[in-house]
């Protein structure tokens, strides 16, 4: 059985699936962590995403395959809150 470094490296198909899927999982976190943070209900929350009470159910539950990152990036811009990204270089053999 491989050994993978992250759960994401499993799931993804190809290298490209699984850095989307990471950054997809990296956004839906710092987004539950601001709802928590707020206090906001989901009812709440769906009112300053702008989207509905089902869609911040799915973000909750960690439905990453429900949500594209450029509908993350926009979540995440109509709160206030910004994005910092970095792409880090694997060191050469």
């Amino acid at each position: 059985m491989p050994e993978y470094a992250s759960a994401f490296d499993s799931l993804g198909r190809t290298p490209a699936e699984t850095e989307q899927l990471k950054l997809r999982a990296t956004l839906m976190r710092a987004l539950r962590t601001h709802i928590s943070k707020q206090g906001w209900t989901q009812t709440e929350a769906a009112e300053h995403f702008g989207v509905a009470q089902p869609r911040i159910s799915d973000l909750m539950r960690g439905k990453v395959s429900k949500f594209s990152v450029d509908k993350l990036a926009e979540m995440i811009g109509t709160v206030g809150l910004h994005i910092e990204a970095r792409v880090l270089v694997p060191e050469p053999a």
